[in-house]
């Protein structure tokens, strides 16, 4: 079943995106993510982000049948796609720990926090698949004489410790320039790679419907702390030893945000009007840097494939496999050449860069755009990386200080199309992805969602004001 493991690619669940509250001046702590200069312009003196976590996911390889969010899981199937195309797969994860984000003053603010964050994508070149094979060698037969096919995946995750810096650094009576960095120190807690490299299969010219793999190289690779993990340890003992034998990474962002006035003055003690603004123009860099890993002595190179290996071969040599070394001494009687790969390998963050624009409408009604764009693909295919799904979202949002409704649409870079929603009421914030999911019971594996629990401080002895931040409190006046 080796071709079946590595072309016939799943998705599974494992970046910072809580799409709602993008350019949010209420976002704090979980608006450093998106663009470090983002901390300074919001009206709350210091904010925790106590938990929060986001996962997104898509694949046109596997769909999950007869199950929605509003429908009993226990009636949920699943299924490898069938056809002749390329497969692909998507998926991230982030989990924040005690972000934490306080303003010195108005011009000045900084945060910290801990987060783990996990980056995994799959693609494959077109290959025939149908759901009713019965081993190897129906692949082959509905796969010879096709051209050569290939097939890569990566995967990444790694905790980090972050700390950021924002500083106005220009203001006048028209706009506001502000400026922020945050540097991240991670420990690799997790990285693998692995693919195919021209498989050829071809028919044996023997009247009978045999097919033989002749042609094809490879690789996979992990991180070696992987191999600490024991079934007899107690899960938390197995992560603590995953982190304590993990390689070190550092990475970077940089991010400005230019703010636009709105007209008028502000009156003597209205502090909230100070953040106030027409437009918010956002531009950052995030993620620039790498997370190291230290190469498994169970990785392996192959390349070279043996005469006469057929499908029932193939079917024979792989069955009854108990782990990694069983299946390296197999897969040394298929090829012809395998070697180890020792010392480590580095996979590049995520690099992207973000343009972001905040639009204020009327009362508490705002819209924001978003286009993130893939840097670290530039790298070329020589270079290890991962890459954020994201490109274009748009999102109209009411948002007051303790209530927001917001309605995130989406067009990604695998060319999906979602419409998602979210709320905010008072410490919690919980979105999806994609409303899809809530309804037709084909798209569960197509979206995500996220949840975040924010505690910000109280305000005493205020009164409301019916003006543009409708629902903000203020100040009497001293």
């Amino acid at each position: 079943m080796l071709l079946v493991a590595f072309l016939a690619i799943k998705m599974t669940s494992s970046g910072q995106n809580y799409h709602a509250i993008q350019g949010s001046s209420y976002a704090g702590s979980l608006g450093v993510g998106n663009n470090p200069a983002s901390i300074v312009n919001t009206p709350f003196p210091w904010d925790i982000n106590i938990f929060s976590f986001q996962v997104k996911g898509v694949t046109n390889a596997v769909t999950i049948h007869n199950y929605s969010l509003l429908s009993k899981p226990t009636t949920a199937k699943y299924g490898f796609n069938g056809g002749y195309y390329s497969r692909f797969a998507q998926a991230n994860t982030n989990i924040n720990l005690l972000n934490a984000r306080i303003s010195l003053n108005r011009q000045t603010a900084i945060a910290a926090g801990i987060n783990i964050r996990s980056y995994t994508r799959a693609k494959t070149s077109p290959y025939n698949f149908i759901d009713t094979l019965n081993g190897v060698q129906d692949f082959f037969s509905l796969n010879n004489n096709r051209v050569l096919m290939n097939a890569d995946v990566l995967s990444s995750s790694w905790l980090e410790l972050f700390g950021t810096f924002s500083r106005t650094i220009l203001d006048n009576e028209r706009a506001r320039l502000n400026a922020g960095i945050t540097l991240k120190l991670s420990r690799g807690i997790a990285g693998g790679y692995g693919g195919l490299d021209d498989i050829r299969i071809e028919p044996v010219q023997t009247g009978e419907n045999v097919s033989v793999l002749t042609s094809g190289s490879g690789h996979y690779a992990y991180s070696s702390n992987i191999d600490q993990w024991k079934n007899n340890n107690s899960t938390m003992q197995n992560i603590r030893g995953l982190i304590a034998n993990a390689e070190g990474g550092i990475s970077v962002d940089l991010g400005v945000e230019y703010l636009i006035k709105p007209g008028g003055t502000v009156a003597f003690g209205e502090d909230e009007g100070y953040f106030d603004y027409d437009w918010k123009i956002g531009l950052s860099l995030l993620d620039l840097g790498f997370n190291q890993y230290k190469y498994s002595k169970n990785s392996r190179v192959v390349s070279g494939i043996r005469d006469n290996m057929t499908g029932e071969l193939l079917n024979q040599k792989f069955t009854g496999i108990s782990g990694i070394e069983s299946f390296n001494d197999s897969l040394a009687s298929v090829v012809k050449n395998i070697g180890a790969i020792g010392g480590k390998f580095s996979v590049m963050n995520p690099t992207r860069l973000v343009v972001n624009v905040d639009r204020y409408l009327i009362d508490a009604f705002y819209v924001n755009a978003d286009l993130s764009v893939n840097l670290s693909p530039l790298a070329g295919n020589k270079r290890l990386y991962t890459k954020e799904m994201n490109l274009l979202t748009v999102t109209p949002r009411w948002e007051t200080r303790n209530l927001g409704f917001y309605l995130p649409i989406q067009y990604n870079t695998e060319k999906k199309f979602w419409i998602g929603a979210a709320f905010k009421a008072g410490p919690i914030l919980f979105g999806l992805h994609n409303l899809a999911y809530l309804f037709a019971k084909n798209k569960i594996q197509n979206g995500g969602g996220y949840l975040a629990i924010v505690i910000r401080p109280g305000r005493h002895k205020e009164t409301e004001k019916n003006k543009r931040n409708k629902g903000m409190r203020q100040y009497e006046c001293p």
